[in-house]
């Protein structure tokens, strides 16, 4: 483990109390970024809640208090001064391609690196947690059978948001070098699932037919949402420095979970599919849909957690086969109609 991520929960060193008092969440118009922060706000020992984006959010925040700020402008500084915050929650990530790729880059690597000049302006500030993203260590052939958090990718991303991250967390890295006051927590997330989440990936699993690349059946690992809201608060709440992976335990394989999703699958050549990719985007709601998922589709990945279980001693309530299972259920996704079913594989010549 790095030195970031040197675990001493056995001396007692981290404290089970509040750390926080007055918490700052990037990203909290969306569905990430808005649970955190009324998961945080029912924290008594935390005074103020303030949560900043772009737009404005579509639920209730409670007595989360919204700023309109674009955390790509200096403007994020004078919210973090004045309002003396002490915690930062940056989520604002942005994984999905909805848009043009150059402002993608912008929302997450320049967005980030002011939020972070702000952070190391303000004495007030004490801990700062970031969503990183499994991805960072690539999906490829060659790949490690399990990454943990000191393992360097087999193939470096080189562009998307797997190649953001990357960078955002060579910023961070920076960050702590000049503030080592800062308590820094690193989360390399797998791909989120529940009932709640929409994504490029739950729409994928939600297609009729799925197309998948033949020859290949990836080992996946997920997150299920309120695994991950639960480790983004004690992440917020107590101290813990360090990067960690987090994913539910276990792995399922693709069509393992094809099966459990009633959904039949085309595989077809990966080259052929590669040429299809800007169709696929747009296919059936694949918006989004991006050159890393569709290597992930392939390749598959698999993260290590002990290092997060040990320092929270702590296991998610969901492994990644529960978590699957749960988004299965909410979306009332199952076995298709058998008219339906055997209409498709007949026509498509696809595997029941």
């Amino acid at each position: 483990m790095s030195s970031m991520g040197a675990s001493d929960t056995a001396s007692g060193r981290h404290t089970a109390g509040s750390t926080a008092r007055i918490v700052l969440v990037t990203g909290v118009s969306r569905f990430l970024g808005a649970r955190v922060a009324n998961t945080l706000q029912a924290d008594p020992g935390i005074e103020r809640v303030i949560g900043v984006d772009t737009v404005p959010p579509t639920t209730a925040l409670g007595r989360t208090e919204f700023v309109r700020v674009d955390i790509r402008t200096p403007s994020i500084a004078k919210v973090i001064s004045s309002a003396d915050v002490d915690t930062v929650v940056h989520l604002n990530l942005v994984t999905a391609s909805t848009g043009p790729r150059p402002k993608m880059k912008e929302l997450n690597v320049i967005g980030t690196m002011q939020l972070l000049a702000a952070c190391q302006r303000s004495p007030d500030m004490r801990k700062l947690v970031v969503r990183s993203s499994a991805a960072i260590y690539g999906s490829s052939p060659r790949d490690h059978a399990v990454f943990t958090e000191t393992d360097e990718p087999v193939e470096a991303p080189s562009s998307g948001y797997a190649k953001d991250a990357v960078e955002v967390e060579g910023y961070v890295r920076g960050l702590k070098r000049r503030r080592s006051d800062l308590t820094v927590s690193v989360l390399r997330f797998a791909n989120f699932l529940g009932p709640g989440v929409d994504s490029p990936l739950t729409r994928y699993f939600r297609l009729p037919v799925v197309p998948t690349v033949l020859g290949f059946d990836p080992r996946l690992q997920f997150v299920h949402e309120d695994d991950g809201i639960e480790v983004l608060r004690r992440m917020a709440v107590e101290d813990h420095p360090g990067i960690f992976n987090v994913a539910g335990d276990g792995i399922l394989l693709l069509s393992q979970a094809l099966r459990r999703a009633g959904r039949p699958s085309v595989p077809m050549p990966a080259r052929t599919l590669g040429t299809l990719g800007d169709m696929a985007r747009r296919f059936a709601g694949l918006s989004g849909f991006s050159p890393e998922l569709f290597r992930w589709l392939t390749y598959g990945r698999v993260i290590d957690t002990a290092e997060l279980a040990r320092e929270l001693a702590w296991r998610p309530k969901y492994g990644s086969e529960a978590a699957f299972g749960d988004f299965v259920q909410a979306q009332r996704l199952g076995r298709l109609p058998v008219e339906l079913f055997d209409r498709v594989t007949g026509v498509l010549g696809a595997p029941r």
